[in-house]
């Protein structure tokens, strides 16, 4: 038998180690994912634990704004309550930037252009100061008319971002009653914006520009409100979370007399001048007059460029003339009284003749009479107002005395009533502030020339009315101020070194100016008893201006009241003695009724 050879069976299988290679990838990506999990676990812990208020909040601000809403400015009162500044109510037109895209704007600024009367740069402006992505609205017009407010719901379809508004606008019912005083109100542009932001203050609100509205300010203006709202990535709202009401402005009550105030005013008229009423014992202003005058009205909203060209024509109306320098003329002649009597040099009972003129150093000193009025007195040299007695008792008693009374008397300085921002602190000149202005040394007839007034010598008429408040109250010099409180008087004013006997002559001298002096006309047996002096201020190459400052009763003040008519070219017994008379007659009738 045969056999067949044995031959091994040929294995197709790889004999490579396999165990566990299966398994080896999944292995690996479970450790990739470990890893990453961890690590985004690790910063989500972080972002949650550490940072989790921090985030929350800035996801909250992206989506919750404060629609401000501007508050109603407080009001101005006078001493008795009564409406000096006020609100009306009326509509105001703001635009809202991030609601809209800006490729849109330019149609919308366009038809609001149309509807309002505005230039559509002006409204661009004001669009691009804000930012297109900013969500505080931005004001373009405010008080518009009724008509305008119709327009402007009926196209409200097509004014997308654009919303009317109810507001509380400045109102003076008054006119240009005490514009001076009370000033006027308008919007801050982008500079004073930057100025005041740190103090609260938003785009398009309005600022006390003048007068007590500046003054106050602080007081007037109150706190913004405003709704809380949610909105969308767009800047649309999606509902309203919560309303913050303004806080409105605080009253202002002022020492005016809103009665006082409207005499005095029609007592100067159309004049070119100032009146000043205080109370002589505390220094209360009860009346402020300054003209020419404005409408503060025409600031609470749009004014127009025919209006501003108006005011601009005007001999400015802006200006306060109650606290503007002028010559004071011879109602200075308190002063230097005062000197004479204060420096010792001169006795009470002191008489000089008085002449024509005084001649110094080849120039010739003119009495205003050109004549003289004999031997006088202290008394009679006020009453009939003798600049020949004046010159020599200015050269017995040289400039230093006489100098130093006038800024005792505040000449010289500011007043610190509270409106004084732009007031003049007047000039009381020396040897050194003449030798820098004008290159020469101080001479007698300086001294002569300041003696009644004149010279280089500048008061403002509420200087003035200072002076002679110091010579009504027995010697007191007072702070001018127009808030209202119920401070003690003696907070308000502080003597000034008098004599009894120098306020007894001052006092007897100007009742002489009514009884039997230069301002006779007054001496009205209708009235208390009057006590003043008149003035007439040479002004080349213009006008003389006419002073006269008087008050009533004389024995026992209530009532002071300065007289100034710039350009006049009468003097104070004619021109302006009858405006203080017509001022105190109707005190004293207020008071008796």
């Amino acid at each position: 038998m045969a056999l067949i050879p044995f031959s091994a069976p040929v294995s197709t299988r790889d004999t490579t180690r396999t165990v566990g290679r299966d398994y080896q990838a999944v292995v690996l990506m479970a450790i990739l994912s470990l890893l990453l999990l961890g690590g985004f676990g690790s910063r989500l812990a972080y972002l949650q634990l550490m940072q989790g208020d921090a985030n929350r909040q800035l996801a909250e601000n992206n989506r919750i704004r404060l629609l401000p809403k501007r508050p109603a400015r407080g009001s101005l009162l006078d001493r008795e309550g009564r409406l000096l500044a006020g609100n009306r109510l009326s509509h105001s037109v703001t635009l809202w930037p991030i609601a809209l895209p800006k490729s849109q704007w330019p149609e919308v600024i366009r038809r609001l252009s149309t509807l309002l009367n505005i230039p559509t740069e002006d409204i661009q402006t004001k669009l691009e100061q804000a930012g297109y992505s900013s969500l505080e609205a931005v004001s373009i017009a405010r008080g518009i008319s009724p008509a305008q407010a119709t327009a402007l719901a009926e196209y409200s379809a097509e004014l997308p971002a654009v919303r009317l508004e109810a507001e509380a606008v400045r109102s003076y019912p008054n006119g240009d009653l005490a514009a001076h005083v009370l000033g006027y109100t308008g919007e801050l542009t982008q500079e004073e914006l930057q100025e005041r932001q740190d103090a609260g203050y938003r785009l398009g609100d309005v600022v006390g520009r003048m007068g007590a509205e500046a003054a106050f300010e602080a007081d007037l203006r109150g706190e913004w409100g405003g709704q809380q709202v949610e909105i969308d990535s767009s800047g649309r709202v999606l509902r309203v979370l919560g309303d913050k009401p303004a806080i409105s402005g605080e009253d202002v009550q002022l020492t005016l007399d809103i009665e006082i105030q409207k005499v005095a005013e029609a007592a100067l008229g159309d004049q070119v001048g100032a009146i000043v009423a205080l109370d002589p014992n505390n220094g209360a202003v009860l009346a402020m007059v300054s003209r020419p005058a404005f409408d503060p009205n025409i600031f609470s909203t749009q004014i127009t460029q025919a209006q501003w060209q108006q005011l601009q024509s005007a001999s400015y109306p802006f200006l306060n003339r109650a606290l503007r320098a002028y010559p004071p003329a011879s109602t200075f002649k308190i002063v230097t009284t005062s000197a004479a009597l204060e420096s010792g040099r001169y006795s009470p009972g002191t008489v000089l003749p008085t002449y024509p003129y005084v001649q110094v150093g080849g120039i010739q000193f003119w009495d205003w009479n050109k004549a003289g009025f004999g031997p006088l007195g202290f008394t009679g040299a006020m009453a009939m107002s003798s600049d020949t007695f004046f010159y020599q008792i200015a050269m017995g008693i040289k400039r230093a005395p006489l100098i130093e009374w006038t800024r005792r008397y505040g000449f010289g300085q500011k007043t610190g009533i509270e409106i004084g921002a732009d007031e003049s602190a007047g000039l009381v000149p020396d040897n050194a502030w003449k030798i820098e202005n004008v290159g020469h040394e101080w001479t007698i007839g300086d001294t002569i020339n300041m003696s009644i007034g004149q010279g280089f010598l500048q008061a403002t008429p509420l200087q003035v009315a200072g002076m002679f408040a110091i010579a009504a109250n027995g010697g007191y010099r007072v702070t001018p101020h127009l808030l209202h409180d119920q401070e003690d008087t003696e907070d308000w004013r502080e003597p000034i070194g008098l004599s009894p006997t120098t306020i007894d002559i001052l006092q007897k001298g100007l009742r002489r100016v009514i009884t039997s002096g230069t301002a006779r006309a007054l001496n009205d047996a209708n009235l208390p008893p009057i006590a003043g002096k008149t003035g007439t201020a040479e002004a080349p190459p213009g006008k003389s201006h006419a002073w006269f400052g008087g008050y009533i009763p004389a024995a026992d003040p209530e009532i002071l009241v300065v007289a100034f008519a710039e350009h006049s070219g009468g003097g104070g017994s004619a021109v302006t003695a009858p405006m203080v008379k017509q001022v105190l007659a109707a005190y004293v009738n207020g008071q008796s009724q």
